[in-house]
């Protein structure tokens, strides 16, 4: 094994929902290891495309809802326009939404689902038929949670996508490597980002949270580069179908 495994120069990795958060520290850290990014957004990554342009990579600001997923197929077409290829996706976009089950209404459901699973669905299948078409393989990175995992409380069509997420994961996986196409999942612990902002807020729930990880700290982006460059890299060729938790240690205990 060489270093060499983990470069990545010369690919391409569309990365949604990557103008903040856990998407921006993905997409800096492929830009790190060597890819040009697709950035696909609805609000402008600025800061990202900044960020990456510096490293002197090349940034591609693309702007999307993927919850309707009828735009995606046009996204991979201009994805193209880098260098005529892609290499890599990573299904980042994603959102929450906080409520007693009881009271949980049909839009608050829809909403979630749709972009959180529905979309990594089809644009994981458009990104695969791309790297069928090419015949050069690809890897596929979606984002799962540790509710792909637990339960959770007030969250309910967020735990159903991102266990979603995590089937869906295997089931690809299943089907596309013989094209030489890998996909997995990262599932972040709990993470120092917006969608955690209510949570680091109440003292009483931020400590409870803080008392179960064994890292004894909130996960931050950066903490995400290392398993995103390993999952995109030709160093996890052989790893196919799998979700890997980066949370301190939170299932663990």
């Amino acid at each position: 094994m060489s270093q060499d495994n983990f470069k990545l120069a010369g690919r391409v990795a569309i990365v949604t929902g990557c103008n903040t958060g856990l998407g921006q520290g993905m997409a800096l850290a492929l830009a790190q290891a060597g890819a040009d990014i697709v950035g696909v957004n609805v609000s402008p990554p600025d800061d990202t495309g900044v960020q990456i342009e510096a490293m002197g990579r090349r940034f591609l600001d693309l702007r999307a809802n993927l919850a309707d997923v009828s735009g995606i197929d046009a996204l991979i077409a201009q994805a193209l326009v880098l260098s005529g290829s892609i290499d890599i996706l990573v299904n980042n976009a994603g959102i929450i939404r906080r409520e007693d089950a009881i009271n949980f209404t049909e839009k608050d459901w829809d909403d979630v689902v749709d972009l959180n699973l529905k979309s990594v669905f089809f644009f994981a299948q458009a990104a695969a038929r791309q790297f069928i078409k090419q015949g050069t393989g690809g890897k596929i990175i979606n984002v799962a949670s540790m509710l792909s995992f637990q339960g959770g409380v007030r969250v309910p069509s967020y735990t159903a996508s991102k266990s979603g997420v995590m089937g869906i994961t295997r089931a690809l996986a299943n089907e596309w490597a013989k094209h030489q196409i890998n996909v997995n999942a990262i599932a972040p612990g709990y993470m120092a980002t917006d969608n955690t902002t209510a949570l680091r807020a109440d003292e009483a729930r931020n400590a409870a949270i803080l008392e179960r990880i064994p890292a004894g700290r909130w996960g931050v982006p950066a903490d995400l580069a290392g398993p995103v460059v390993f999952l995109a890299s030709e160093a996890s060729n052989y790893v196919n179908g799998s979700t890997l938790a980066v949370d301190g240690g939170w299932l663990a205990r």
